[in-house]
């Protein structure tokens, strides 16, 4: 059997791109943050890196899967020009005004369960940093360490809580 790896998850808005408000809906608008150094170190510390990303936008028609598809294909390339590689992306499109319950929208660890079973990660060596006390939520209901940040905040700040 394959040995679990560990990754750090990351949410996206107010995390890996410039916190906008409701909902970043194109490109344009669509700002990354310069977590470049951390991220590098973290990957080179052996962490898999992956986004877990609530877009409630999808289900009230405010962008498409397409223009999501651009402004995720957009960060992943500006990381990997700095040394860094995002390896994948779950979003949950749901919103439950619009679309009702489900099991994927944070603080629920639908997201962070599809990163564990896709990847062989192990939870109990991952993290997820977040700028949401439902991130966190999120994190610990799946058996990974939440981190709690500011929105915006580098994420150098906090490296050291990350073995």
């Amino acid at each position: 059997m394959a040995e679990k790896i560990k990754a750090v998850f990351l949410d996206r808005d107010g995390v890996l791109n410039k916190e906008m408000g409701d909902y970043v809906c194109r490109l344009e608008d669509f700002h990354v943050l310069d977590n470049f150094d951390a991220l590098k170190q973290l990957q080179d510390r052996g962490y898999m890196l992956l986004v877990a990303t609530n877009q409630g936008g999808l289900a009230k028609g405010w962008y498409t899967e397409t223009e999501l598809g651009k402004m995720h294909a957009h960060l992943k390339q500006v990381y990997q020009e700095h040394g860094v590689e995002i390896t994948d992306f779950f979003y949950c499109p749901h919103h439950p005004n619009f679309t009702g319950d489900c099991d994927c929208r944070k603080p629920k660890p639908g997201l962070l369960f599809q990163g564990i079973e896709k990847y062989n990660i192990d939870p109990s060596k991952s993290y997820f940093i977040g700028d949401r006390e439902r991130d966190v939520e999120a994190g610990t209901a799946a058996g990974v360490k939440g981190i709690l940040i500011d929105s915006d905040q580098p994420i150098s700040t906090v490296l050291d809580l990350i073995a």
